[in-house]
C-alpha cells in the first residue's frame, strides 16, 4: 500500500522522528506521457517507504539504487526508457523518465522548514542540487538545481452534516488524502469509526471558525437542516475557501440564495457556491454522491493548477443532457429541475 501516499512529507516526518537520514526520489523528467507527472517523489529509509513512479515497472530498481545512495551519500541520475543504461527494464507506456536521487539527512535545514511548513499550512519552495537544499517561501532556483518543487498545504475538507452522505463524503475525504474534518452540531459524543477523521459537535460557524479556512480548504455543506446550512455558509462563503458546496433539493436553491443575499451576503460571495454539490454522474446512494463531490472538488484543484477556469462537468463537456450543474450563478437555468 507504500503508493497510494501521493505526498510523502508524512514520510520524511517519519524519519526524520526515528533519527534517520532518507532518500528522496523526485521525478524531474518526463518524456512520452509517463503514469505519474514531473514532481511525484518517493521516499525510502529503513522502514520507511512511500511513494510510486510506474505501478511496478522501475520501484524495485530505484530502491536498490535508493539503498547506495543512503550509504554513500552521492547524488545521482536513474533514466529508464529511451537512452536508458537498463533497457531490459521496460516502461509498458512507452515514456522515458528521469529520477533524480539525494540523501536527505535528519537534521537537514531545508527539512526542517519544508516539515515546519506543513505543520503551519504555508506553502514553500524546496530547492536541491542533491548535496544543498534549501527551502522558503521566496527561494529561488539555481542553475545547478536539480529539483524545484513547490509544495502546497495538505488538501482539507469540512463536511456539515451527519446522515449516510455526510459520512461517506467523510470516508472518501480520508481516503482521498484531505485532512478531513466531520462537523455534527450536537451530534454524539462519540466520533464516527472513521480513521483519520476529525470530529467536532459544535454550532458550525464556531467550528469552522476555530478550524479556519484557508485557500487549500472544501467546505461540504450535507445537513438537510435549512438554519444549520445558513450558518455554516454564512462562515464559508466570505471565507478563502477554495470549494464551498451545499447539498439539497435544487427547486429550493433559488429561495435559499436569496435568504442569504438579504442577510447581507455579497453576490460575489453567493455566486461561489457549487450547488447542487458534486458533479453529475448520476447516483444519489451516499457513496455515489461522495464521489461526485470528491470528484468535483479534485477537479477544480487541477483547473486552477492548469490556469483554466472551467467547471463543466464531463456530462455538460460531453454534450450529454444537461444534468447538474456546478455553480449557484446557474439557478435560474437549472431550478425547474429534480432534487440532487
Amino acid at each position: 500500500m507504500f503508493g497510494v501516499a501521493e505526498d510523502v512529507r508524512p514520510a520524511m516526518r517519519q524519519a526524520r522522528a526515528d533519527n534517520q537520514a532518507f532518500v528522496l526520489a523526485t521525478l524531474v523528467a518526463v518524456d512520452g506521457g509517463g503514469p505519474r507527472p514531473r514532481g511525484t517523489q518517493m521516499v525510502f529509509a529503513p522502514g520507511v517507504l512511500a511513494g510510486y513512479f510506474s505501478g511496478g515497472c522501475v520501484e524495485g530498481d530505484v530502491a536498490g539504487h535508493a539503498w547506495a545512495c543512503l550509504e554513500d551519500a552521492r547524488p545521482r541520475t536513474l533514466v529508464y526508457g529511451d537512452g536508458s543504461p537498463w533497457p531490459d527494464i521496460h516502461l509498458l507506456c512507452g515514456a522515458r523518465i528521469e529520477i533524480f536521487l539525494e540523501r536527505v539527512p535528519q537534521d537537514d535545514a531545508a527539512l526542517a522548514v519544508l516539515l515546519a511548513a506543513e505543520t503551519e499550512r504555508r506553502p514553500v519552495i524546496y530547492v536541491s542540487d542533491g548535496v544543498t537544499r534549501r527551502c522558503g517561501a521566496d527561494v529561488t532556483s539555481q542553475p545547478a538545481a536539480a529539483v524545484v518543487r513547490r509544495y502546497d498545504p495538505v488538501p482539507r475538507l469540512v463536511i456539515v452534516g451527519g446522515d449516510p452522505t455526510a459520512l461517506a463524503i467523510a470516508e472518501l475525504g480520508v481516503k482521498s488524502g484531505f485532512e478531513t474534518t466531520l462537523i455534527r452540531p450536537k451530534g454524539p459524543e462519540t466520533p464516527p469509526p472513521i480513521a483519520g477523521l476529525a470530529y467536532r459537535r459544535g454550532e458550525p460557524g464556531e467550528a469552522l471558525l476555530a478550524i479556519g479556512l484557508d485557500p487549500w480548504t472544501s467546505v461540504a455543506v450535507a445537513t438537510h437542516d435549512l438554519e444549520t446550512d445558513r450558518a455554516a455558509l454564512k462562515v464559508a462563503l466570505p471565507s478563502t475557501a477554495s470549494y464551498v458546496g451545499l447539498l439539497g433539493a435544487r427547486r429550493r436553491l433559488e429561495g435559499r440564495l436569496a435568504e442569504l443575499q438579504m442577510e447581507g451576503m455579497p453576490e460575489a460571495a453567493v455566486a461561489r457556491l457549487h450547488a447542487p454539490i458534486g458533479l453529475d454522474i448520476g447516483g444519489k446512494a451516499p457513496f455515489e454522491v461522495a464521489v461526485s463531490v470528491i470528484g468535483e472538488i479534485t477537479a477544480l484543484r487541477y483547473a486552477r493548477v492548469k490556469g483554466s477556469t472551467s467547471t463543466t462537468s464531463p456530462a455538460e463537456a460531453g454534450d450529454a443532457p444537461a444534468g447538474r450543474r456546478s455553480r449557484a450563478s446557474e439557478t435560474a437555468k437549472t431550478l425547474t429541475r429534480e432534487e440532487s
